[in-house]
């Protein structure tokens, strides 16, 4: 099977013809939940190919064609088919072990032979056979540990009441604890104040840990220091799915349960606290970056609590808050039951609250054993994300679904920005905390604050503001967008003398903007109180600096201003800036090639910015490539694949041999579908809509700016499809006006009736005047070879119109018996470099017609026709 699919796939692939596919052979290899389409039957087989070839594949497959089903059973018939082979090797080995064939042959014995690298034959027949018994042994102790698995698996798929006794056993620990809690309160009242040097009891949480040393041991967040097998189990292998949304996941999990593999697959759902947390207090801090930074101080705590337990003799310690849903024992046992039957993201929540098991931690200690990881793009693309969450992509295979956006998503993780007001609130909350507690800091701590100070003062200076001043009061003499290189940047901003990758790492390990926002969350509000008068001035500094902030920001955007309580409270919600600007320093630590920072100084300091804009995406998705055995990027609208190809693969140091491209076409007959390329409109004049002409207000649309608005538009629009249809109904039909790349262009879906017709007017060129558009275009044309005389950066415009494009058209065709009619008001679109760029089951049946009135005429006679067969 491998070679005769391999060689046919490298010969039959671009086309997305039926060369070179094994036929008559899909409907039995590949277990499907019905008769599948013969697109889906070459899908299948063209992924079982990729994958066994160890290849990088662009696959296209329209919405409606049942492209998820055909990842799902195309890629885990290939894994079941792998793992059997595996196996059957490894019983091999084993018996060949197991003979015990230490002997010399006559030929190795004697004294004067030797191999071609001048070893005696026996001292080679001797290594040879070391690396034999010791892959045996190897073999034999996965063999235990996987027999092991599968019996814990077994066990607990048929035994209902030890969830039972588990849960019990939990609540029990739990009555226990908060016994011992309250009599460890009751002994230590009256005890004495005097050594925490006057601070509030809730307060000694604020203050830093000591900072032990830059080269200091890296522990696995949130794991236990319990020994146990299962946590050096090794990976198998398997499949990482990933896509865009939650609800894509969820969407793609419940396919899976629906398929023949979901009773017997080993499947793992993995996402961020944010969606997994179980924990209400820690839920209702609601940003994402307070949720992860509170969970993780939250393991700190109960990781420090032994050595405070030690102490507890010697001297009063104030009690650190730990998760209760942070237990092994019960994170091992929703492990287990996650492995056991096919989970979604909200079945693992509710396992988690049910078990009083943390879900987020509990489904990564599921993934060694795991068959398919379903995570979602950031997880999977970057790389401290993917570490921290214990994702090992060595010879496994990554599939990346709804990929159409791949390179603005990865472009998109590594980049940051960070506003003027940012900078200098950061600056004051954290010269506020110094005070505080200076005396109760460490030498190391006192060190690096100081350096982010320095760091916050120097950014705010290259915006052209003074960071000890009111960012919405100060006014910037030189406006406009300069863009610099990060060495440039670095230099001129004076702090190329600082180690950034210390000061990321710091910021990382101590929690310092956590720690600086429960801070602010105590102290930044007029109803706080602190010990003294003196610490009152200075803190009533922050709130008024804070409270001058709000005002400014609000002036500035024109904002309307909220009830007193209702400002206090989004003041505390997001007063942590230092957290974005974390990301900012993370994202100056990359090579100096491949990004540029942008200063963007607008009207005032406060309005202005510092963005890291990454120029090559391929830099951080080489990695994944090197790595897997073989990498899937999937979607139902990939053209143009040229982008993928050159911009992410080619630069990420992909064989082009290795990279295979497969398309199929819709499974709607070509009836039904009716797409035109009109040149003209009814004067003749033709139609070409260019920048010159986007000012005129008879071309300018608006959309609404709110999601809320979005979904109230689309229920009225459904309102009067709906009324149109009913007899005697006055209405004949109904208009939706939306921007291309808008709210409405992609995700939703406008099927039936929602979708008869897609007008595309114009041709949706991005705004070449932007700096971060140039930018990008001075890079590739540097970088990237011409493509067919062509300069990168034109091939780049193009593209970006035509993904757009391609993503709105397909909105209206939704499944088989769908139908719709495709207008592209422009005569460029027939243009052959632009006309190759559409989908190629569009292409194949597009018509261009120069006048109006024949394609009135055909329009009238499609519609005229479906009407009648209704």
């Amino acid at each position: 099977m491998e070679s005769g699919t391999e060689s046919g796939m490298a010969s039959g692939m671009e086309s997305g013809t039926e060369s070179g596919m094994a036929s008559g052979t899909a409907a039995g290899r590949f277990p499907f939940p019905y008769t599948p389409y013969r697109i889906q039957e070459q899908f299948m087989e063209a992924l079982y190919g990729a994958l066994e070839g160890g290849r990088v594949g662009i696959f296209e497959s329209p919405t409606g064609t049942g492209k998820s089903l055909s990842l799902i059973c195309g890629a885990l018939s290939w894994l079941r088919d792998w793992e059997q082979k595996r196996r059957q090797a490894e019983a091999r080995l084993l018996a060949l072990g197991a003979g015990g064939q230490d002997e010399l042959s006559p030929q190795q014995a004697r004294p004067g032979s030797a191999d071609t690298a001048g070893q005696p034959d026996w001292v080679t027949a001797f290594v040879q056979r070391k690396e034999q018994r010791d892959m045996v042994d190897r073999l034999k102790e996965e063999q235990i540990r996987r027999k092991k698995r599968e019996d814990r698996l077994e066990k607990i798929c048929h035994n209902v009441q030890l969830k039972y006794t588990v849960k019990r056993k939990r609540c029990e620990e739990d009555e226990a604890k908060r016994l011992l809690q309250l009599s460890k309160e009751a002994l230590s009242q009256g005890a004495g104040e005097g050594v925490l040097d006057q601070l509030d009891h809730n307060e000694e949480e604020l203050i830093l840990a000591e900072y032990e040393s830059d080269d200091e041991r890296k522990v696995v967040s949130g794991l236990e220091e319990e020994e146990d097998d299962d946590l050096e189990e090794d990976h198998v292998t398997k499949i990482y799915y990933c896509s865009r949304t939650h609800s894509q996941l969820s969407q793609f999990v419940r396919e899976v349960q629906k398929s023949p593999f979901g009773k017997d697959t080993r499947l793992v759902s993995l996402g961020s606290r944010q969606n997994l947390c179980v924990n209400e207090e820690v839920q209702r801090l609601g940003a994402l970056q307070l949720i992860n930074d509170r969970c993780m101080e939250m393991q700190k705590n109960k990781h420090e609590k032994k050595s405070d337990e030690e102490n507890e003799g010697k001297k009063r310690r104030v009690s650190r808050t730990t998760c209760p849903f942070y237990s092994y024992e019960q994170m091992q046992f929703l492990r287990d039951e996650v492995l056991v039957e096919v989970k979604d993201i909200e079945q693992l929540v509710s396992l988690g609250r049910e078990t009083r098991a943390c879900p987020y931690y509990g489904s990564r200690f599921a993934i060694p054993a795991a068959q398919l990881v379903v995570l979602p793009y950031q997880m999977l693309l970057h790389e401290p994300t993917r570490n921290a969450a214990g994702i090992k992509l060595k010879d496994q295979v990554v599939i990346i679904d709804e990929a159409h956006n791949l390179i603005d998503t990865i472009t998109c993780i590594h980049s940051a920005e960070v506003s003027g007001s940012q900078l200098c609130c950061a600056h004051s909350q954290l010269s506020q905390y110094m005070e505080r507690y200076r005396k109760r800091l460490k030498a190391k701590n006192l060190m690096y604050i100081k350096q982010i100070l320095y760091l916050l003062e120097q950014f705010v200076a290259m915006l052209g503001g003074n960071v000890n001043q009111n960012p919405g009061c100060q006014a910037v003499s030189q406006t406009g967008t300069v863009l610099k290189s990060i060495n440039d940047f670095l230099f001129q901003s004076q702090i190329d003398n600082i180690n950034l990758f210390k000061v990321q790492r710091y910021c990382e390990k101590s929690l310092i903007s956590r720690k600086l926002f429960g801070f602010v969350e105590r102290y930044g509000g007029p109803a706080s109180a602190v010990k003294t008068n003196k610490e009152n001035q200075k803190l009533a500094g922050l709130q008024n600096f804070l409270l001058t902030l709000q005002q400014g920001s609000d002036k500035e955007a024109g904002a309307p201003q909220s009830p007193p309580g209702e400002a206090e409270h989004d003041q505390l919600r997001t007063a942590s800036p230092l957290m974005q600007i974390e990301g900012f320093l993370s994202a100056l630590t990359n090579a100096n090639q491949d990004g540029r920072v942008m200063l963007n100084r607008q009207g005032t300091v406060g309005q202005s910015s510092l963005k890291f804009l990454l120029l090559n995406p391929a830099v951080h998705f080489a990695k994944v490539v090197e790595e897997c055995r073989a990498v899937i990027i999937a979607g139902g609208t990939m053209q143009p694949v040229a982008d993928f190809r050159e911009q992410l693969l080619c630069c990420a140091g992909v064989d082009p041999a290795r990279i295979v491209e497969f398309s199929c076409g819709h499974v709607i007959p070509p009836e039904n579908i009716l797409p035109i390329i009109l040149c003209s409109g009814p004067s003749n004049q033709q139609l070409e809509f260019t920048y010159q002409t986007r000012d005129l207000p008879q071309m300018i649309f608006q959309e609404p700016k709110k999601a809320n608005q979005v979904e109230q538009v689309l229920v009225e629009y459904a309102k009067c499809i709906k009324r149109c249809s009913q007899t005697g109904g006055q209405m004949t039909g109904a208009l939706l006006l939306s921007v291309v790349g808008g709210k409405m262009s992609e995700g939703i879906n406008f099927s039936d009736d929602l979708g008869r017709c897609v007008i595309m007017v114009g041709m949706p060129y991005p705004n070449i005047r932007s700096p971060e558009l140039q930018e990008k275009m001075t890079w590739l044309d540097k970088t990237m070879p011409r493509a067919a005389g062509q300069a990168p950066s034109r091939v780049l415009i193009e593209n970006l119109c035509m993904k757009a494009v391609n993503q709105s058209i397909g909105r209206a065709i939704r499944h088989q018996k769908d139908f719709a009619s495709i207008l592209l008001l422009d005569h460029r679109y027939a243009r052959p470099a632009i006309f190759n760029k559409l989908p190629q089951w569009i292409r194949e049946r597009t018509q261009v017609k120069p006048a109006f009135g024949s394609a009135f005429a055909e329009l009238r006679k499609f519609h005229r026709g479906k009407l009648d067969a209704l």
